[in-house]
């Protein structure tokens, strides 16, 4: 990006919503004045955004913003740069929910009926190497077993492998992946047998199938 790099903390906020992305920039700009914020209005800018810019401190990204495919976008984002903080930011808060971002690698949970203190607590909670759930929710354990199991089981998948899924639900084929990933067709071969063998399914649509049970509906009971 051909932006001059400023002092201070560079955040992204997703959010298809321009009222609630003005509201996190007041947010943020409350926690550091000197800070860069970049904000995408669906989960295609989002991308496009963290695989230009390899110094994005944190990400605030809503579960509901056209292209996320729910939970499974937090996969795919975790995907693209596994060190970057991603914290949920959804209207979505049940403790289902909370809790699943968290076990798929979510640094934090903003509920969007937060007040801006807490939005700001929770962003400084997690520059500062933590993780934030909302304090009065109690999250328990995963009633669904087939879920924990999914869960289990993409915590196994490599950052690579894990762009790959993503890839596949997009109905990628193979050498679109190769390039643009900019890796050979048979590296994608193996990486696509390694993601099946590691989700115990036998063939690709079953792997998005599969992937899709955290998807659209984060909230359902039966997602």
């Amino acid at each position: 990006m051909g932006e001059e790099r400023l002092p201070g903390y560079r955040f992204v906020v997703a959010d298809d919503h321009p009222l609630f992305r003005g509201a996190l920039r007041q947010a943020l700009g409350g926690l550091d004045d000197g800070c860069t914020i970049l904000e995408a209005g669906d989960f295609d800018e989002v991308k496009a955004l963290i695989a230009q810019d390899p110094d994005i401190d944190l990400v605030l990204l809503d579960l509901a913003m056209p292209g996320a495919s729910g939970l499974s976008g937090l996969v795919a984002l975790r995907g693209l740069n596994p060190a970057m903080p991603i914290v949920v930011v959804s209207a979505y808060d049940d403790p289902q929910t909370i809790r699943r971002a968290l076990d798929l690698g979510a640094s934090g949970f903003i509920s969007k009926s937060a007040r801006m203190e807490e939005m700001c607590e929770a962003v400084s909670t997690v520059l500062e190497g933590g993780i934030y759930t909302p304090g009065e929710i109690e999250l328990g354990e995963e009633g669904d077993p087939e879920i924990s199991d999914l869960i289990g089981r993409l915590q196994t998948l490599t950052p690579q492998q894990s762009r790959v899924l993503a890839m596949l639900a997009e109905g990628l084929l193979n050498k679109q992946i190769a390039y643009e990933l900019g890796v050979s067709e048979a590296t994608i071969k193996a990486h696509v047998s390694a993601i099946l063998q590691k989700l115990g399914v036998d063939s690709r649509t079953q792997a998005v199938i599969r992937l899709s049970r955290i998807g659209t509906d984060p909230l359902s009971e039966g997602v």
